[in-house]
């Protein structure tokens, strides 16, 4: 008897052990991709956050203006191209947990003429920002503004065409930490470059845009440096000819990821467009776009484990271990939520100070002080939904997720959002509890579908997806491709 009970009790203490040792290696695979992740987009928007901040000393008028391009035009162009590019972060992860490592460099250039095409059509939302804004109603003096700073817009957008298919590309193979590397020193390259430029040399506006073009494309260069000069030696084979092959496949499932993401990007935008036709529009879109760049700096740590979930979920599936999935995913919203839970607190903490680090107008600053309380809802929320996402990306289920987005974001937040703000008079505070119900009702349902799906399928989708696209290395002697043809 007491035999059967020691031996009870030690296998108890095995499996807690066991149990331990699992949640540690899972959190050093995914830190392993969410750090260097986090980094990188932390220090990325902050960039943008930077110029804002300058941009906002200038003038309220320009503040205005300034928030009006980026919440609205570049999100727009951005989430397309984050969508479009996250089929990168599919097909790279697969590859990568199938050993199909020479595919990779061949996604990542079909990614890139995917993306550089979509956001070449793209380009009248910035050439012609002031006519689209004093067509979305907009104030004269606010679309003029928002009008010129679109223009210089135009060289920091098509950084992202390149910045984030190789940041997708080097994180599925868990080679991100260069580009942490290069984002921190851009960011502290960028500070005292606004500071010159704005400042010292007083450009004012095209200053602050100077600053951001340059450190952007810093990145950009120095992932190609990395790239091309042998440090993925496994999986980039040179430029080749394979890229316009096969684009069709890539150009649909880029399509469905554009979608999905765009939707939820956009939602914000028409969110700060409501807010542009409230009494005192220059401080309703200021406040909330202050408030919109404090959560969406949040949401890049959000993004590092939305990427690592992609990364994680891609792998797994791509090796057939429906098992380690399941297991990673609940890891992987545990450590996310905790952090969210920290934000939080220090939101509820800080709220009132906060809008003094962007603006010197105390109505924008109260403004953004009185929106603090949801502000830290949605940040709690950054730390589930994201993880989620990024599931759904790694298991190639972007159309669904898309349908998601519509229904909760467009059919459910923005009308509440509406009727709180505009007939119930809640104003801009109406329109974020609207965006919090679209969030919550997209949260909960990325959850069912988490939990109902069947993983050992999706190890069989991710498999014949592989072997469909796949082809053969210049070391298959079957066939021979070389620098320039595949």
């Amino acid at each position: 008897m007491e035999r059967g009970i020691e031996r009870l009790l030690t296998s108890g203490e095995e499996e807690v052990g066991d149990l331990k040792q699992r949640v540690f290696d899972e959190s050093k695979k995914i830190w392993n991709v969410a750090l260097p992740g986090i980094l990188a987009r932390v220090a990325s928007f902050g960039s943008i956050v930077v110029t804002q901040s300058f941009i906002g000393h200038i003038s309220e008028l320009d503040l205005a203006g300034y928030a009006l391009v980026q919440t609205l035009s570049v999100r727009f162009v951005n989430g397309i191209l984050i969508g479009m590019s996250s089929a990168t972060e599919t097909l790279c992860g697969q590859a990568y947990g199938a050993g199909q490592y020479h595919m990779m460099g061949i996604y990542l250039q079909r990614s890139w003429i995917v993306d550089f095409l979509t956001l070449t059509v793209l380009l009248p939302v910035f050439i012609f920002g002031a006519q689209l804004y004093r067509l979305l109603g907009q104030r004269e003096d606010i679309a003029q503004s928002a009008g010129y700073t679109s223009l210089w817009f135009i060289p920091f957008v098509y950084s992202f065409v390149f910045s984030l298919t190789n940041q997708m590309y080097l994180q599925a193979q868990q080679k991100n930490m260069i580009i942490a590397w290069l984002s921190i020193v851009q960011f502290i390259m960028h500070i005292p470059l606004s500071w010159l430029l704005v400042m010292k040399l007083d450009l004012e506006v095209a200053g602050a845009m100077i600053a951001l073009c340059t450190s952007s494309w810093f990145v950009v260069l120095g992932e190609f440096v990395y790239i091309f000069g042998g440090w993925c030696p496994d999986t980039w084979k040179g430029l080749t000819t394979a890229a316009f092959r096969d684009l069709w496949p890539v150009v649909k499932l880029s399509v469905a990821s554009g979608v999905m993401i765009c939707l939820e990007w956009w939602y914000n935008a028409v969110l700060v467009l409501l807010a542009g036709y409230m009494k005192n529009a220059e401080v309703a879109i200021s406040a909330f776009s202050i408030c919109l760049n404090i959560n969406g700096w949040e949401f890049m740590i959000s993004l590092g484990f939305l990427g690592a979930a992609c990364v994680r979920v891609a792998n797994e599936l791509g090796r057939g271990n429906a098992k380690a999935v399941k297991f990673s995913i609940k890891v992987l919203l545990t450590t996310s939520v905790a952090i969210g839970v920290f934000f939080w607190i220090l939101i509820l903490i800080f709220g009132n100070e906060i809008g003094f680090l962007f603006t010197d107008v105390k109505a924008v600053a109260d403004g953004v002080s009185s929106l603090s309380m949801l502000l830290g809802i949605s940040i709690l929320l950054n730390g589930i939904y994201p993880v989620l996402s990024g599931v759904a990306i790694g298991a190639g289920q972007q159309s669904t997720v898309a349908i998601i987005n519509l229904v909760c974001y467009y059919l459910i937040g923005i009308p509440i959002g509406a009727l709180l703000g505009y007939v119930a008079h809640l104003q801009v505070m109406g329109i974020w509890i609207g965006m919090i119900c679209g969030v919550v009702t997209q949260t909960l349902a990325l959850c069912f579908i988490a939990w109902r799906t069947n993983w050992d399928k999706e190890v069989e989708k991710a498999s014949e997806r592989l072997r469909r696209w796949y082809l053969k290395s210049s070391d298959e002697p079957s066939q021979t491709i070389g620098q320039t043809q595949a």
